[in-house]
């Protein structure tokens, strides 16, 4: 058995089983939730496993309580498969009282009329991603985003080449890639995909969608990866494909099953008090949970990126989006972006729930470090700090090699030695 990398949500879920009675890991395919639900169950179902299918049906048909039977916490993986275990579950925990009885994991978020009741005040969520650099044991955590919003000195040294970069965005942060020790783990993301259109897309709630055109709208947002692109843009590059047989009913149908299987997320257009009068653009930028997502559906080799610097330094914010979003849920902390009329734009606006804020531009590249800290320079004009505060932090996060803090405080951050 390989040995358990921690992982940054295991603080999050020992400490929601404290104060809850049950906990939903919520998270795509392939990311660990179950291998995490299994470092604090001390019994478990797994509902996907076809040799118990009958006995789960049976069980499910005749008196639900049961699969409550066992000892606790008692961990049901992928229990959307079953969803009347949630109102087994929200009915015990309110008759009992008790705290860290139940752990769930899924994979597809259910229809909203599958369950009877919500969960409110028994059952509590946390959403899981795939692995961030520093989970993987690829950034090395030499510079704390919790010290950078803190306003303290940091320095680093990452690493990671450029080689290196850009064969974990083909890699990706899915866990089991790490126990392969040759080629096949740039294999994983690719299988994913796959899996994805042949099955996701069918399972998650029974609705016969076509794996073609689903292929071609992921390919679509992958050109389009961390960027505000309109529906209306995506669904005239779909139609080019198939002869407008595709509706926007229709459109919206897959975007929301992308969705509810965790694996299309967005950075939304930031609500920050701004000086400026500019009009905003508050199309969201649309982001997949791996950047090694977008490079398997357009089929690109490493030397394709090598060539095309411009999707790279896409690809590249893709993975410091996903990074960046673990590393903010540990601290309660949520990501956007600005952008105006004027194309003037800011990559990310990390914000917490006390509403301590910071500004972060994303570089692949060195030579880029400059000028987005005198973006970031010139943003912080805009910003009316009578309404919102000073910013705790301005950062350029980038795939160089030095972590520091500038002589403008601005801090210049490598990916390769992020941590939460």
């Amino acid at each position: 058995m390989n040995k358990y990398m921690p992982r940054i949500v295991d603080k999050v879920l020992e400490n929601k089983l404290k104060y809850m009675g049950a906990v939903l890991i919520e998270g795509c395919k392939w990311c660990g939730k179950s291998t995490t639900a299994k470092q604090f169950a001390k019994s478990y179902i797994e509902f996907q496993d076809p040799d118990k299918k009958l006995q789960y049906d049976n069980t499910n048909q005749t008196k639900p309580s049961l699969f409550l039977e066992g000892d606790k916490p008692r961990l049901f993986d992928e229990w959307q498969m079953y969803p009347v275990v949630w109102d087994s579950i929200r009915m015990d925990v309110d008759h009992s009282g008790l705290k860290g009885q139940y752990i769930l994991t899924g994979s597809a978020r259910p229809s909203e009329e599958s369950v009877m009741h919500t969960g409110t005040g028994r059952i509590t969520k946390l959403l899981m991603r795939p692995m961030s650099l520093f989970e993987s044991g690829d950034s090395n955590g030499a510079v704390s985003l919790d010290d950078i919003m803190n306003g303290k000195d940091i320095s680093g040294v990452s690493k990671l080449e450029f080689d290196d970069i850009i064969n974990l965005m083909i890699r990706g942060g899915w866990p089991e890639t790490l126990n392969i020790n040759d080629d096949n783990k740039y294999e994983v993301a690719k299988d994913y995909i796959k899996s994805l259109l042949n099955e996701g897309i069918k399972t998650i709630d029974g609705i016969e969608r076509n794996p073609q055109k689903m292929n071609v709208l992921i390919k679509s947002i992958s050109r389009n990866i961390s960027t505000p692109v309109s529906k209306s843009t995506i669904l005239e590059t779909v139609r080019l494909e198939f002869a407008n047989e595709l509706s926007r009913p229709t459109l919206d149908d897959y975007l929301n099953a992308l969705e509810r299987l965790y694996i299309l997320e967005s950075v939304p257009a930031t609500n920050l008090n701004l000086r400026s009068k500019t009009p905003l653009r508050i199309t969201p930028k649309l982001e997949l949970v791996d950047p090694s997502l977008a490079i398997a559906a357009l089929d690109l080799k490493k030397q394709d990126l090598i060539n095309d610097l411009n999707l790279t330094g896409f690809l590249f914010e893709n993975l410091c989006i996903r990074d960046l979003k673990i590393y903010a849920d540990a601290i309660n902390a949520n990501l956007s972006y600005y952008r105006d009329k004027n194309d003037f734009e800011v990559d990310v606006i990390l914000r917490t729930d006390s509403g301590k804020w910071g500004a972060i531009e994303i570089k692949l590249g060195a030579g880029f470090i400059n000028e987005a800290a005198e973006n970031l320079l010139k943003f912080k004009e805009r910003v009316d700090i009578q309404k919102c505060g000073e910013p705790a932090f301005l950062m350029v996060l980038t795939g160089a090699d030095y972590s520091y803090k500038r002589e403008d405080g601005v801090y210049v951050v490598s990916i390769g030695n992020l941590k939460n």
